[in-house]
């Protein structure tokens, strides 16, 4: 029998990640050390109190039902951290939880986009950013980030693009380029939106890992960002809860409600457990997440400041939990060569910038998943490679 898959799936190739996966396996096959920087995973734990409350629930068999719907327990945590976090008071209307946010950003789309329908999205940005979207028909318009508009969108230029588009995605500190964006860019983005007609998609993912005294903030403590924005806030990043997937979508309620319908659809709530664990993680001190963030500025400073000082400028990273930067001359814009090549002379694994869009390429990632000390030597063994004053 010959299987006939759908069109879409020839957009979807073997990703990088699985690549250097493979590579990764055969130099440890080979007794190599290697330095994953690749997948940004978090490589600290869940607190104590998270683990026991998940632990806890999962003795109770009655925990083993179907949860049908969010604990008002969660929902309420959920709006004690934007009050306590963003200064940002949520009606329970403006909540639900989602499977992290790139299983929201997908099933966000089926909410609002009919086949051919523009969404605005950033390149070089997140892959999901685009995936979701296009998975439900839209028609992606992409637009640029450069240093020279200092990784901002060019508001002016996009009017016309806007007036069309069913909604724009934005997430600073934007994964890959760890950069930030002021609180006045946010003051004009709101009526901006608003002028076209446009839905704001805002990913907060990092916005509990920002460095050298930057604050994080809630699109939705923007006045008047409820009528126009909605905002993805993930548990993956802050509270190292990642592979229990736990997010929420708050802000507009019209779409929060529009959303839930659709999961109404296709699933039968989060595991109480896993909701036992996230609300002991929102109701939780604040202490454990600025150790976290302090921890992440210190690998951040190895890596950045350890590679400059050996000659390759790799600019600090703003916020998230990755440094970007340029890779050396003498590779040209073929960073998917020069991640191989890396990998291979040194060890260490970084993603190439071309997986994040046209304007990532020429570039590469690093995520920060490994003690500082760990990446000083991981740099010692590029210097000593000599790869970056190859010719």
């Amino acid at each position: 029998m010959e299987i006939q898959f759908a069109d879409r799936m020839l957009d979807y190739e073997e990703g990088i990640f699985q690549v250097l996966n493979e590579k990764k396996n055969e130099l440890i096959s080979q007794g190599r050390r290697v330095y994953n920087l690749s997948v940004g995973t978090p490589d600290f734990h869940p607190q104590p109190y998270v683990m026991e409350a998940v632990q806890k629930a999962a003795g109770d068999p009655e925990n083993y039902k179907y949860a049908l719907a969010d604990l008002p327990e969660l929902t309420e945590a959920v709006q004690k951290r934007f009050v306590h976090r963003y200064g940002v008071e949520l009606a329970k209307e403006e909540i639900t939880s989602v499977y992290g946010s790139q299983e929201g950003i997908t099933h966000l789309g089926f909410c609002l986009l009919n086949q051919g329908d523009e969404v605005l999205v950033p390149n070089p940005g997140y892959p999901i950013f685009s995936i979701g979207p296009s998975l439900a028909g839209a028609k992606l318009v992409c637009y640029d980030l450069t240093e020279e508009n200092g990784w901002l969108p060019d508001l002016e230029a996009l009017s016309d693009a806007a007036d069309r588009a069913k909604f724009m995605i934005v997430s600073y500190p934007l994964n890959p380029i760890c950069k930030c964006a002021p609180h006045s860019f946010y003051e004009k983005l709101i009526p901006w939106a608003k002028a076209h007609n446009l839905l704001i998609v805002h990913d907060n993912a990092y916005s509990d890992i920002l460095y050298d005294g930057r604050e994080g903030i809630s699109i939705l403590s923007i006045p008047g960002a409820k009528e126009v924005c909605v905002e993805f806030y993930s548990l993956s990043k802050s509270f190292a809860y990642t592979g229990a997937r736990v997010g929420f979508l708050a802000g507009n309620p019209a779409v929060v409600q529009s959303f839930k319908r659709l999961r109404s659809q296709i699933d039968y709530g989060t595991f109480l457990p896993v909701q036992y664990g996230a609300i002991a993680a929102l109701n939780g001190p604040d202490e454990p997440v600025e150790r976290q963030k302090k921890e992440y500025e210190e690998r951040r400073d190895a890596l950045c400041r350890g590679f400059s000082a050996i000659g390759w400028d790799v600019p600090d990273s703003e916020g998230s939990m990755f440094a970007w930067a340029k890779i050396p001359a003498a590779y040209g814009e073929d960073d998917v060569r020069f991640v191989m090549e890396l990998m291979e002379k040194t060890g260490v694994l970084c993603t190439p910038g071309s997986s994040f869009g046209s304007l990532g390429k020429g570039h590469v990632r690093f995520a920060l998943v490994l003690p500082a000390e760990t990446i000083r030597e991981a740099i010692a063994c590029v210097e000593k490679s000599g790869i970056l004053t190859a010719q």
